[in-house]
This record gives structure tokens, C-alpha cells and sequence, in this order.
């Protein structure tokens, strides 16, 4: 297995990055990279940083980390939206865009923080001996920073997510009702690459697709200024992540010499506000807040909602709250599923095929293993990792799969699942 996925990683790796997939996602991904580069640690540690230190190198002037960095090599309808359709390098300017770099424009989880501290953990010597951390720092810092001042659009402490891409889970239903309000792209201004690649029955709908164009379209044309388009919502992963990423950026400044009090401090407001603006303790959920609209909780039931389990001083209450719906009949853990699908069981939109809409994947999973391992649920999690490798292996590395069956959807030799299972067979550290 530890060979399998690194001959993965090696056929993905560009000499700088490595693509999540050779053929529908021929590109670096942001989010992706801080996984693969959790994976790569056990791998090569020269190749880890280097994989976080090539994202970095294409951070916006205003702080922004984009979703994609596009290779030039790559032709323009190999991947759609295409560099030509974000226009970074010009509609970007007043945001400090790259002028000779190409790359979107909207954001994705803020997983980074916490992948190069785990990758300075791996091989503290080389880490210092090159400056790793001392050369992230400044772009982390100022990348929290703008998630923080530029993206509370709800003035009460979270971040906003202004597109779906953004928070990494596109085709989950939690959008449905703040998308319904988004009027669709025209289907003759957008070319769908992604079909072929994938089966249509897997992929997103052309409707879905369209607003999602139209959502983009429109955050371009504003010159990616955040705050006045029709799409903002505050996701419960999307701000854990972010504080989970601000106790590793704390880690990093205190290796560095500086204090990291007032990092923590910030992980813990952001906790906190979590549970005062997205908990609901009947449902023992976290729920994704609406801004726009009536403004109130989207009342569908994701993984995002389960994967606050990562902070480590969430309540005690809302751990165990959490821990009985992962493996209640909406989620199924270690009874009904092989692995925790991406959308509620019993929910009216649930597919277990269709993306985000139900199968499992193995990055959410992962990280809910890490929660579980956190709060003491040892036994439970041993059960999620080894239905993991398991189900790595028999997909060959599939992008996500059938929550029941285990059966492998979208590309195969997946860079983020090949990545998480090389960290499941390492050594594993107490905490994130």
C-alpha cells in the first residue's frame, strides 16, 4: 500500500507540485496541495515544502491563496474555467494578483498552516537547514489575515465563503437554497472539460453548473472585491479549518521565536463563535448560515457539519453531540457505511454516485479520524482508518467512492487520497 501511493504521487508530481489528477484536474489545486503535502512528509520532506512553497509562490498582494495556479504547459481546454475566463493578472490587479502567473480568483479551505507545521514535524533538520518555516510564515500570516478582516462578511467572527468551490465540497445541497437564487450562465458561454473525464451522472448538473459559472463570472467583473455578490455563507469546516490552521501557525511562530498566545486566543474566539452562530444542539450539528436571504442556518445535514470534531477545546456537550450523529442513521459510522458519505444518508438530495451529494471522500474522512483520535474515540477511529486503507486500495486511489459499497467514482490515482493514505500507514501525532 505505502508503495502503491507513492508511485501515485510520483506519477502526479510536476517537479514543483503535484496535480490531483493527470486528466480532469491537470493543475495545482490549494487545498489539495496541503494534503498531498501531509502525505508527502512520509515520502520526501524536500518535496512536501516544496509543494506548500510553490502554492505560496503565486499568493495574491491583498493575501489570498487561489484555488488554482495553472500551468502553461497545460493547453487552454484541457481544464474549464480556463486562465482566460479568471483573467487573474488583470481583473485581479487592485487584489495583487500575480502579473506573470496565471491563476483563479476565489479561495479554498485554509488547510496550509496546518500542513507545513506537520511537514516541519517530519524532519525538524531539513526544516530549519532551508528556512521552511521562516519562509511560509509571512504568507500564512498574511493569508489568515485576509480570511479573517476580508471575509467576516456577517460581522461575527467567521469567515465567509463567496462561491461553493470555496469551501471544497461544490455539489453539496447545502448550496442548493442560496444557489436557487443565482441565475445560471447561458450553457453556449461555458464549455464542460470535466465530462470528459467523469460520467455525467457523477458530476454536477448543467444548471448547477451554470450558476456556479455565473457566480464566478460575476466575482471577476467586480475585480474579485469581496462583500456585494449573491452568494455568501459562513461553513463550519471551512472556519474550523481555520482555527485548527491558527493553532499550527501559533506552533510556527513559537519554533520561530515569536509568541503564539495571541494565535491561540484567536483559534479559541473562532471555536467559539462556531458554537454560538452554526451549533444546533437538537440536531447535534454544525449547519451552514445563509447572510443572504432570511440570513438563517441552511438546515441540510453535511460532513462540513461533523468536522469541527478537529478543534481541541470544542465543548464536551457538543463532542459527544457530534460523535453520536457521526454514527447515527444520518451518517452511519461503523455501522451502515464503509466510509462517512459527504451528505446526510436519509436526506431527499442524497446519491451516493453524484459529486458531494452523498459518496465519501477520503479527506473529509480523514479528518473526521483525526477528530475521533482527538477526543478519545480511539476505538471508533481505528475502525474509520481501516476502512480507509481498505477502501484506498480496492478503488486504486479513487477521487471519492460509494459510502456503502466502497466503489470508486470521478479520477482514479487521486493525489489527495494516495497523499492520506501514506499519513494512515506514518506515524501518527497526538493532535493536528
Amino acid at each position: 500500500m505505502r508503495d502503491r501511493a507513492a508511485r501515485v504521487l510520483e506519477a502526479n508530481w510536476t517537479g514543483t507540485s503535484t496535480v490531483p489528477s493527470r486528466t480532469l484536474y491537470p493543475h495545482q489545486w490549494s487545498w489539495d496541495s496541503a494534503f498531498i503535502a501531509i502525505g508527502l512528509r512520509h515520502v520526501s520532506s524536500l518535496r512536501a515544502q516544496l509543494e506548500l512553497e510553490t502554492l505560496l509562490g503565486a499568493q495574491w498582494g491583498d493575501g489570498r491563496i487561489p484555488h488554482i495556479v495553472f500551468n502553461p504547459a497545460i493547453p487552454l481546454d484541457a481544464y474549464f474555467p480556463s486562465p482566460d475566463f479568471w483573467r487573474s493578472s488583470t481583473a485581479g490587479r487592485a487584489a495583487g494578483a500575480p502579473l506573470t502567473q496565471q491563476t483563479s480568483g476565489i479561495v479554498q479551505p485554509p488547510v496550509h498552516a496546518l500542513a507545513a507545521w506537520l511537514v516541519h514535524r517530519a524532519d525538524p533538520a531539513l526544516s530549519r537547514e532551508r528556512g521552511f518555516l521562516a519562509r511560509v510564515y509571512p504568507g500564512l500570516a498574511a493569508w489568515h489575515r485576509y480570511l479573517l478582516h476580508r471575509r467576516d462578511l456577517g460581522g461575527a467572527g467567521l469567515v465567509c465563503v463567496v462561491h461553493p468551490w470555496e469551501q471544497g465540497m461544490d455539489n453539496s445541497p447545502c448550496w442548493d437554497a442560496p444557489l436557487s437564487r443565482v441565475s445560471p450562465a447561458p450553457p453556449r458561454t461555458f464549455r464542460r472539460a470535466d465530462l470528459e473525464h467523469g460520467a455525467a451522472e457523477d458530476r454536477p448538473t448543467d444548471l448547477d453548473y451554470g450558476r456556479y459559472v455565473r457566480l464566478a463570472m460575476d466575482y471577476r467583473d467586480r475585480r474579485y472585491a469581496d462583500g456585494g455578490g449573491e452568494f455568501a455563507v459562513e461553513d463550519p469546516a471551512f472556519n474550523a479549518l481555520l482555527a485548527a490552521s491558527e493553532h499550527a501557525l501559533a506552533r510556527i511562530a513559537c519554533e520561530l521565536g515569536a509568541a503564539g498566545t495571541a494565535r491561540h486566543a484567536r483559534a479559541e474566539r473562532l471555536t467559539a463563535a462556531l458554537v454560538e452562530r452554526l451549533w444546533d444542539p437538537e440536531a447535534g450539528l454544525f449547519f451552514c448560515r445563509d447572510l443572504r436571504g432570511a440570513g438563517g442556518l441552511i438546515r441540510e445535514r453535511g460532513i462540513s457539519g461533523l468536522l469541527p470534531l478537529i478543534l481541541p477545546t470544542l465543548p464536551r456537550d457538543v463532542v459527544a453531540a457530534l460523535v453520536r450523529t457521526a454514527c447515527g442513521p444520518h451518517f452511519g459510522v461503523g455501522d451502515r457505511v464503509r466510509l462517512a458519505p459527504s451528505y446526510d444518508l436519509e436526506g431527499p438530495a442524497f446519491d451516493p454516485h453524484r459529486y458531494w451529494r452523498g459518496p465519501a471522500w477520503f479527506n473529509t474522512n480523514w479528518l473526521l479520524e483525526r477528530g475521533l483520535n482527538l477526543h478519545g474515540e480511539h476505538a471508533r477511529a481505528a475502525g474509520l482508518r481501516a476502512a480507509l486503507l481498505e477502501v484506498a486500495g480496492t478503488s486504486d486511489f479513487a477521487e471519492y467512492v460509494d459510502p456503502y459499497t466502497g466503489a470508486g467514482c470521478g479520477a482514479r490515482g487521486f493525489g489527495w487520497t494516495a497523499a492520506l493514505t501514506l499519513d494512515l500507514l506514518g506515524p501518527r501525532e497526538g493532535t493536528l
